[in-house]
C-alpha cells in the first residue's frame, strides 16, 4: 500500500510542472490585457482632446423676406368687386379692388354743369354786344342830341325875351335847366352806345376766362377722387392678404390688401458685432434652405445697418465687458431661385462660411 500511494505521488509530481515555469506563464498572460487597457485610455483621452480642442460651428440663421406693399384707398365708399385672389399673380396696373361712391359721381357731373355756364359767360364776352343793342343804344343817342338842339334854342330865345323884359326870369331859368338836363343826357346816351360798340372790358374777359378755368380744375379735381375708385396694383407682384369683401364699406388709409414683389427677394440676419467686422458689402457666401431640401444658395451682401437695432441674447455683462448690439444684414441671392418664398428659413456655419 505505502508502495503504491509512492507511485501515484511521483505520476503526479511528473505532470505538474515546476514552480518557477508556472509563474512565468501566469506573467505573460496578465501583460496582454494590460496593454490593451492602456491603449483604449490612450485612444480615448486623444479623442477628448481632439474633441476640446476643435472649434465648435457657430451656426447663423436666417430669414427669406421681401419687398411688402399695403395697399389702402384714398377714398371712402362701399366696396364694389375684389376680382383677386389671394395667392394670386397679378401684373401691374391689375385691377385690385372697385369701390362705388355715387355722391362723388353726382358731385363731378354738378361740376361739368357749372363749366357749361362759365363756358356759355366766356362765349357771350368774346362775341360782345348783338347788332339789335348797338342800333338801340345808337337810336336813344340820336334822341337825346335832338333833345339837347331843342333845349338849346328854347334857351335862346328865351334869353333873348329876358333881355327885352318880354320874358320873366323865372322862365329863363327853367329854360336853362332843361338845357344842362338835354345835355347830360347826351352824354349818357353817348356812353351807353360806346360801350355797346367797344363791347366788354379787357377785366371782364379776364373774369369770365377764370371762371372757366376754375371750374376746370374743380372737375378735375373731382375725377382725381373717381379714378381713385378703382384701386390698381403698382407693379407686378403677387396677393399675400386680402382684408375686404364687396359690400363692405371703407374709410381713406384703411389698407384694403398687401402685395409681395417675390422678384426683390433676400435673406435677412441679425448678426451680433463681434460677428460683424469680418463681413463687408459684397461678400459672398452660400446658404442652405431648408425648405428646399438644405439647397445650397449663393448669396451676397449688399446691406449692413448702420445702427445696431438691439441687444443681443449673448450679453457679457456678467463678465464685466460690454453687451453685444445685434446689426441687421441683408443678403441677396446671386442668381434667381424661383421656389424662394418669404419666411423660409436659411443657415450657415459662419467659421467654415
Amino acid at each position: 500500500m505505502t508502495e503504491s500511494y509512492m507511485e501515484n505521488t511521483a505520476s503526479v509530481e511528473a505532470r505538474q510542472p515546476s514552480a518557477p515555469g508556472n509563474r512565468a506563464l501566469r506573467g505573460g498572460a496578465t501583460a496582454v490585457p494590460f496593454a490593451i487597457v492602456v491603449l483604449i485610455a490612450a485612444a480615448v483621452a486623444g479623442l477628448s482632446v481632439f474633441y476640446l480642442l476643435k472649434p465648435q460651428p457657430l451656426l447663423v440663421q436666417g430669414e427669406v423676406d421681401a419687398t411688402r406693399f399695403d395697399i389702402a384707398a384714398r377714398v371712402d365708399g362701399r366696396v364694389k368687386d375684389v376680382p383677386v385672389a389671394r395667392g394670386e399673380n397679378v401684373a401691374a396696373g391689375a385691377v385690385l379692388v372697385s369701390i362705388d361712391n355715387p355722391e362723388t359721381v353726382a358731385k363731378r357731373d354738378q361740376m361739368k354743369a357749372g363749366k357749361a355756364v362759365a363756358d356759355a359767360q366766356l362765349a357771350n364776352v368774346t362775341a360782345g354786344t348783338r347788332p339789335e343793342t348797338v342800333a338801340a343804344r345808337k337810336a336813344e343817342l340820336s334822341r337825346a342830341q335832338a333833345n339837347l338842339v331843342l333845349a338849346q334854342k328854347t334857351f335862346d330865345r328865351v334869353r333873348t325875351l329876358t333881355e327885352q323884359g318880354n320874358a320873366p326870369q323865372a322862365r329863363l331859368d327853367q329854360a336853362t335847366d332843361s338845357l344842362h338836363e338835354s345835355e347830360r343826357a347826351v352824354d349818357q346816351a353817348q356812353s351807353a352806345y360806346d360801350q355797346a360798340v367797344n363791347g366788354y372790358t379787357k377785366e371782364e374777359r379776364n373774369i369770365a376766362k377764370a371762371n372757366v378755368e376754375k371750374a376746370e380744375a374743380d372737375i378735375r379735381t373731382v375725377q382725381s377722387i373717381i379714378d381713385q375708385l378703382v384701386v390698381q396694383a403698382p407693379i407686378a407682384s403677387q396677393v399675400y392678404q386680402r382684408n375686404v369683401e364687396p359690400g363692405e364699406y371703407v374709410a381713406p388709409g384703411v389698407p384694403l390688401m398687401s402685395l409681395i414683389n417675390l422678384d426683390d427677394l433676400w435673406i435677412h440676419f441679425d448678426l451680433r458685432e463681434d460677428l460683424l467686422k469680418e463681413v463687408k458689402v459684397g461678400d459672398r457666401f452660400d446658404v442652405r434652405i431648408p425648405a428646399l431640401g438644405d439647397r445650397k444658395v449663393t448669396v451676397a451682401v449688399k446691406l449692413i445697418a448702420s445702427k445696431g437695432e438691439y441687444v443681443s441674447w449673448r450679453a457679457t455683462r456678467a463678465t464685466g465687458d460690454f453687451d453685444l448690439r445685434t446689426f441687421s444684414v441683408r443678403a441677396y441671392p446671386v442668381q434667381p431661385v424661383p421656389e424662394l418664398r418669404p419666411g423660409m428659413s436659411a443657415y450657415l456655419d459662419w467659421r467654415s462660411r
